[in-house]
């Protein structure tokens, strides 16, 4: 597949390098040439310097036999323009990366698809959901659900409190045999690992399991954590990710939103009915005791400024709020949560490229969780009639090294893969995979 980027910012970069591995001709447009550089040298793609604005540059790389055009500039109004003039110019399917949420909200009402756009995609919106999604899970580091809790994949770390601290899977497997939950990965020292039967828990590891629904309090409790019910909720910054975070909780929650900007405070409060907002810059510390810290379930900084949300979300932490997420503009940082004591660290980039990238899989594949820091991806794939996954039982499939099947879901009942397990067609089957080995776990689905 023909992929064009225009765009080589973090979005668009992290984007190359997926699709890159993945055997995709990749040609990458930047007007820095610097960056440029650095994603030949780095990447199998071609790279053209330029503003993919121009006409003359489209024309150039070929619009007529390009099968994807994906626009992440840091300007909506550039990308917006550069797919509509591709698909004009012959591109079959164009992605544009707006900041403004509004879009999303009435796209259909908006019929973009006429203006030659076939996707938008709102970094700050993505933000706001993956926010929700985690307070829903609010013991776990990571939470996603496959076929609305069928199968749940959460993630959390070994403390030095975890009763499964140097224990193997082995003993893990006998502690739990009742097959309700099962470890599919574990990201260690920057490192991922599928684990097998002789890997023991270190700490600081940072594990995913899949659970069926009865795995997830059994799992809690493993890790001997408390169900937190989430009831007061201070959110720092409000901008779009705040906004959308705090319209979204207001309503069932206790919300407060602390905001600099006296103007965007009166915005917030005519918009927001059920939230209290206060103005200040949230530096403060004697303000964030005044509005009573301490008794907050959950802080979530999202202001524009990375170290501003990972200092607020320390202080937090240090009164005792129990579940912190801090947004960070470099992608780097997202590895530093657990040893500098915040929950979750979330990157609305990181988030954008992964949502692009669901975009660009194959059609059987129905959904795709994206870990936390770790270069890995969690697929839910359809089975289709006679391919290579329902002919034989799961132990003799010889998958790639780098994948595992955790689970499968067949209509209304879900189980924990286990090797004489046999998948049938139309089963979803969940698989755990870094990304050099997806394109051929995939090859076994079709």
């Amino acid at each position: 597949m023909k992929i064009v980027i225009a765009g080589a910012g973090e979005v668009g970069y992290h984007l190359a390098k997926l699709l890159t591995k993945e055997a995709h001709s990749i040609v990458l447009i930047d007007t820095n040439s610097k960056i440029l550089k650095r994603a030949e040298t780095e990447m199998d793609l071609l790279a053209v310097t330029g503003s993919a604005y121009s006409v003359v540059i489209l024309d150039k790389i070929g619009m007529d036999d390009t099968d994807l055009l994906i626009a992440v500039t840091s300007s909506e109004t550039v990308n917006l323009t550069v797919a509509t003039l591709g698909k004009q110019l012959g591109a079959k399917r164009t992605v544009a990366r707006v900041n403004n949420a509004e879009f999303v909200k009435l796209k259909d009402r908006l019929n973009l698809q006429n203006m030659g756009i076939d996707m938008i995609i709102s970094p700050e919106e993505l933000a706001s959901h993956e926010i929700i999604r985690l307070l829903r899970r609010s013991s776990f580091t990571d939470a996603f659900d496959f076929e609305f809790g069928k199968l749940t994949l959460l993630g959390t770390y070994i403390s030095e409190h975890s009763s499964l601290l140097d224990e193997s899977m082995e003993h893990l497997s006998e502690r739990s045999n009742n097959k309700h939950f099962t470890p599919i990965a574990i990201h260690r020292n920057h490192g991922t690992i599928i684990p097998q039967a002789e890997d023991v828990f270190s700490l600081n590891d940072h594990v995913f399991f899949l659970c069926l629904p009865e795995g997830v309090d059994e799992l809690r409790d493993l890790f001997g954590s408390k169900r937190l019910e989430i009831k007061n909720v201070m959110i720092m910054g409000g901008g779009n990710v705040g906004f959308n975070a705090a319209r979204k909780l207001g309503r069932r929650k206790n919300v407060k939103i602390i905001e600099s900007d006296s103007e965007r405070c009166f915005e917030l409060a005519d918009k927001l009915p059920d939230v209290l907002v206060i103005n200040d810059d949230g530096h403060d510390v004697n303000l964030l005791e005044e509005e009573n810290i301490e008794k907050m379930d959950a802080f979530i900084a999202v202001t524009g400024n990375s170290e501003t949300n990972i200092m607020s979300c320390l202080v937090a932490k240090n009164h005792g709020v129990k579940k912190t997420i801090a947004m960070v503009e470099n992608m780097d940082y997202i590895h530093l949560s657990q040893n500098i004591g915040i929950d979750t660290l979330i990157n609305k980039k990181l988030l954008a490229a992964n949502s692009i990238f669901r975009y660009v899989r194959q059609a059987h594949v129905v959904n795709i969780a994206g870990l936390h820091g770790v270069d890995a991806e969690v697929l839910e794939v359809l089975a289709v009639e006679g391919s290579k996954v329902t002919r034989k039982p799961i132990g003799k499939l010889k998958l790639p090294e780098h994948a595992k099947i955790g689970g499968v879901i067949r209509k209304d009942k879900s189980w924990i893969a286990e090797e004489d397990f046999q998948i049938m067609p139309e089963d979803k089957v969940v698989v755990f995979a870094i990304p050099s080995a997806i394109k051929k776990t995939l090859e076994y689905f079709k």
